[in-house]
């Protein structure tokens, strides 16, 4: 057992030079890289992105002036109001609406957006919390909506359960939730490995770093497609 109790992570601290996670030591954002996540570059390339976006769980702000300066219309939005400040000033001359809201709920989008980017949010919920974004991202949602997604992976080297998921929990959630899945396949997503030393020891991880220094750590790649009614999803 890594030690952590994960439903105690404090977003908002972090973003403040506060700790993470009790005893893990994780003063610093660790899945701020300075720039794009390769994986989102990989999804826009992908033609994963159209219409008006929704960045959900947008961090720093740079995945979100990416998917802007590639001319797409974006709101991004954080739950962690520290975060959504630092944002605005890092796209600074970028095109996007931040807001500041809880994505399990969502009640002020309902049928705004096209496309929909999770670059590590699902994964940080707990069970009812995915339950509830998943609906919520729905309703938010137009038919025919594409739900890009990158989520901690449940496989060996990968990060410790809860916040890695299995394939097949992932696959029912989405499928509940009226999301039809068109593809489903291994990728990695790029973290900044000093913030993480103490969390790795005593989780007893050795994670892959890329010629950067930077940790390589298995995600799924999830490609979705917003069913007409939730729960219709195959």
């Amino acid at each position: 057992m890594s030690g952590y109790d994960f439903a105690k992570a404090d977003f908002n601290a972090v973003y403040r030079g506060g700790e993470l996670l009790p005893g893990a030591a994780i003063k610093s954002v660790p899945w701020d890289i300075g720039e794009v996540q390769p994986a989102v570059v990989r999804l826009e390339e992908a033609g994963r992105f159209r219409g008006e976006v929704l960045d959900v769980g947008c961090g720093p702000g740079d995945n979100a002036a990416f998917l802007a300066g590639r001319g797409h219309r974006v709101t991004a939005l954080d739950a962690a109001p520290a975060v959504v400040e630092q944002a605005r000033i890092r796209a600074r001359g970028c095109d996007i609406t931040f807001v500041v809201a809880d994505a399990t709920v969502l009640d002020m989008f309902e049928g705004r957006f096209d496309s929909v980017l999770d670059s590590a949010l699902y994964h940080t919920l707990d069970p009812a919390g995915r339950r509830a974004y998943l609906a919520a991202l729905h309703r938010a949602t137009r038919p025919g909506a594409l739900l890009s997604m990158l989520c901690f992976a449940d496989v060996p080297g990968g990060m410790p359960t809860p916040l890695a998921v299995s394939e097949d929990d992932l696959r029912a959630g989405l499928h509940e939730a009226g999301w039809e899945i068109t593809r489903l396949s291994p990728d990695v997503y790029a973290g900044a490995a000093a913030p993480m030393t103490t969390f790795f020891e005593k989780t007893g991880m050795r994670p892959e770093l890329d010629a950067k220094g930077r940790t390589r750590l298995p995600v799924w790649r999830v490609h979705a497609q917003r069913s007409a009614v939730a729960g219709s999803g195959s």
